[in-house]
């Protein structure tokens, strides 16, 4: 499917692994220039050197996304680099499991500031392109700021804002004719959650027992299933949607997990 998204620029927080790379890849065979912004050098480097082998443009900037000047001057690395914006995809973040029993102030912040705060720096720095453009935004959520999940308050607060968020800014830029949807994520096999399961000494039974309730195939969705659902609300052909919480999740969030 022609999504007309060819050389397109579209930054992607946290785009060198996991979910965020799936999103690359995605835009990727859209003909899209994928802009990575990341501070984990050596990872965004070999994504970027396997893709120059491809022959495909992938463009990187490094950047500590709680730092707010960092943020800043990400996006003029971009605006410098090809003169405009023209998506943006706020995906990087942890669930670093900051509880309310065993949490404390300054890890709640702290959860937030790498969760939640950067979303609105990057949109933020990034508007004045996007309004040129009429370009797109897409927040990666979880979960958790539906069901819970217990133990990571600071997670679930953050995923809780990037949904309000999606909504705030859905009707805020209306008049510059920005859309902004959230895509939704549940169970997604990446390599977090697969470091995740190996604390687990019984880790393929974990694995079973999680994949068994997800009504939809009872499998873990992919990075590409959320990648190409993303790259659709990038585009065009979603001209009509926004303000829209997105839950590509193979139904776990909302159907009955018995089935």
């Amino acid at each position: 499917m022609n999504l007309e998204l060819q050389d397109k620029v579209i930054i992607i927080t946290g785009g060198s692994k996991g979910v965020g790379l799936g999103i690359v890849e995605s835009l990727l065979e859209e003909g899209a220039i994928p802009v990575i912004i990341t501070r984990n050098k050596e990872s965004v480097e070999e994504v970027l050197k396997e893709h120059e082998n491809k022959g495909n443009e992938v463009f990187s900037a490094i950047a500590e996304l709680t730092d707010p000047k960092q943020c800043e001057d990400a996006i003029k690395a971009v605006v410098e680099k090809y003169g405009r914006i023209d998506g943006l995809v706020n995906n990087a973040g942890v669930n670093d499991s900051v509880g309310l029993e065993h949490g404390n102030y300054e890890r709640f912040m702290n959860s937030l500031k790498r969760n939640v705060v950067h979303y609105y720096l990057m949109a933020h720095y990034a508007l004045p392109e996007l309004k040129k453009s009429k370009g797109s935004i897409v927040n990666i959520s979880s979960k958790t700021a539906e069901t819970g999940q217990g133990g990571t308050s600071g997670y679930a607060a953050a995923n809780g804002g990037r949904n309000a968020l999606t909504r705030e800014w859905a009707l805020e830029l209306l008049p510059y004719g920005i859309r902004v949807n959230a895509l939704v994520v549940a169970e997604c096999y990446t390599p977090l959650y697969e470091k995740w399961i190996n604390t687990f000494s019984n880790k393929e039974e974990k694995l079973a027992e999680i994949t068994k309730n997800i009504p939809l195939g009872n499998r873990m969705t992919t990075a590409e299933e959320i990648g190409d659902t993303v790259t659709f609300l990038l585009s065009n052909k979603s001209s009509h949607t926004t303000g829209q919480l997105i839950h590509v999740d193979g139904g776990y969030t909302h159907l009955d997990r018995a089935l």
